[in-house]
């Protein structure tokens, strides 16, 4: 189940990451977040997101030029 999602399809580092983590300032604790990109370098950048600031990647799916995220905010 996702509570929120975000489309960031089209923009560029650092701009998905500084989005979603606008988002996620904004979610309780616990909420899901569904993240659909187009920039390849959010492969590194959101698991790291995830890992330095205590959020789950649930799961991360690439396919035809495009990724989607799911992610738990921690708490």
């Amino acid at each position: 189940m996702t509570d929120r999602e975000l489309d960031t399809r089209g923009l560029f580092c650092p701009e998905p990451v500084m989005l979603l983590h606008n988002r996620v300032r904004d979610m309780a604790a616990g909420e899901v977040v569904t993240v659909l990109a187009s920039d390849p370098s959010t492969r590194r950048d959101i698991p790291r997101f995830c890992e330095f600031l205590g959020h789950a990647l649930l799961s991360e799916e690439h396919a035809d030029g495009e990724f989607r995220y799911r992610i738990r905010k921690g708490g």
